[in-house]
């Protein structure tokens, strides 16, 4: 039986979708705020995190909201949303069919459910802690893979910090040396969920919010693989900087990666506590 935190996740994440297709022809006509350069939003992606955030908090008053566009209200720390109403506002406002609404729950700090909804194919990806990973109520797993060759991974430039850029790269070199082919989709959320359901092999990215990778990453755990902070620590959500494979992947990926750590990312690894997110 699907846990109610879960259910109220999943409502919530299918009005959001609806509310998402219903515009997705008048995006022409919708008017834009530019928060910084590369970073969007949407009339559509305040409605949608309006109405999510409405139906979270109809059936939950007392817990705590934190979105990407208004970010938090409420004074709760035993339970804690976070809300991404459109991961991928890029790809939407462009008319690329590729973007998802994101919604976790914190309890006491840790993801304990998670929710990525796909709305254009109409694919929910689902995770309560403990009980595994579903695409439209089918268990998934992370591929098989062991290593990079042969292998398809998912990235990102970090847009929000392109300081990190002459990193990146190297990275990057190191991995499309080593794979067989690497990915930029414009949506962490789903390549976290793809990871989790086998369609990537892994996945790495710089400089993310905690509401970009909380549901994702729940999955991917859910689902039998790893997800960590790319310099190895378990604070992946503070930091920003995630890795996420199979448990025989991530050690090669980490491998491709961390010669091309600067100081900061290495850095803000220290002191993270060794619960697992």
């Amino acid at each position: 039986m699907t846990h109610p935190f879960l259910n109220t996740a999943i409502e919530a994440a299918h009005k959001g979708g609806d509310l998402i297709i219903k515009y997705r022809d008048r995006v022409d006509s919708i008017p834009v705020e530019r928060k910084a350069r590369g970073d969007y939003a949407s009339e559509v992606d305040r409605a949608c995190e309006e109405t999510i955030r409405a139906e979270l908090k109809r059936r939950y008053p007392a817990h705590t909201i934190i979105g990407e566009e208004a970010g938090k209200s409420g004074d709760s720390d035993e339970n804690v949303w976070l809300i991404d109403p459109i991961d991928g506002t890029s790809n939407y406002l462009r008319g690329i069919p590729h973007y998802a609404v994101s919604i976790a729950l914190l309890v006491r700090g840790r993801v304990e459910h998670g929710v990525v909804y796909d709305p254009v194919r109409d694919e929910l990806f689902a995770a309560s802690r403990g009980q595994g990973a579903t695409l439209n109520n089918r268990r998934v797993r992370v591929s098989g893979r062991n290593s990079l060759s042969g292998a398809i991974v998912a990235a990102a430039f970090p847009f929000r910090q392109r300081r990190l850029m002459p990193a990146y790269f190297a990275m990057f070199n190191e991995m499309f040396e080593q794979c067989d082919d690497v990915r930029r989709a414009g949506a962490a959320s789903l390549d976290l969920a793809y990871v989790a359901c086998g369609r990537l092999d892994g996945y790495w990215e710089l400089a993310l919010k905690p509401w970009d990778t909380a549901a994702g990453g729940l999955l991917v755990q859910e689902a039998g693989g790893v997800v960590m902070d790319i310099a190895g620590g378990d604070n992946w959500m503070e930091s920003g900087h995630v890795l996420a494979a199979p448990f025989k992947l991530i050690t090669p990926m980490r491998r491709a990666i961390e010669p091309h750590l600067t100081e900061s990312m290495r850095a803000r690894t220290v002191g993270a506590g060794s619960e697992k997110r």
